[in-house]
């Protein structure tokens, strides 16, 4: 069996940060898997906060420097996509949603996404079924049924790391079996536009 590639996407503000966490104990947990369907696998991650600039850019111009290039090319050539957010205002934050909007049209397509999100506190879970999962079902990319949520509280305690642990297994065994049943994905084309010509002659 051919080798796969997983891209993580981690949209943390802070160095380190619980995302970053998160992103890395996922990524590790569907490496694991996938180990053990003798599958071999790649990581590429992406930290949106050393983009913010690039994006912006993007944003405006509609051109990507080199390293959102990079970055964008690691995510639509990717077999399998771990994303994960903090919660601002019972949402994903806005580097987080600045990251997708710049893809190019239908890269998400038929992706296989995992989502994770961090908070203050386990009140905040919520806004990964109103919020991150309704984006990615817009971008018409599976997310699988388990999304990991973790709260400040789950860092600290045997108990409460174990319970975390159980969803972040339970969640890479099911992208694991997404990225198992698919053909190895065809990067998108380098040279697309993230937005089309009516897009950026219109201004908007």
């Amino acid at each position: 069996m051919s080798a796969r590639t997983v891209a993580v996407v981690s949209a943390g503000l802070s160095v380190p940060s619980s995302t970053r966490l998160l992103a890395d104990q996922l990524a590790a947990a569907t490496v694991e898997q996938l180990a053990q369907q003798g599958t071999d696998t790649a990581v590429r991650v992406i930290e949106v906060r050393d983009l913010g600039h690039d994006l912006v850019n993007n944003l405006l111009a509609g051109f990507p420097s080199a390293q959102l290039s990079e970055a964008i090319e690691a995510v639509t050539g990717a077999d399998a996509l771990i994303a994960v957010t903090p919660i601002f205002s019972g949402s994903y934050n806005g580097l987080f949603k600045s990251f997708f909007d710049v893809l190019p049209r239908d890269a998400m397509a038929d992706l296989p996404v995992l989502i994770a999100a961090t908070g203050g506190t386990a009140r905040h879970s919520l806004a990964l079924e109103y919020a991150v999962r309704p984006l990615f079902a817009y971008l018409r990319a599976p997310v699988v049924p388990t999304a990991v949520f973790a709260a400040a509280e789950d860092w600290g305690g045997d108990e409460q790391e174990s319970t975390l642990r159980t969803r972040i297994n339970r969640a890479a065994a099911e992208l694991a079996e997404e990225i198992r049943r698919r053909e190895p994905r065809k990067p998108a084309d380098p040279f697309a536009l993230s937005r089309s010509f009516e897009e950026l002659l219109g201004g908007e």
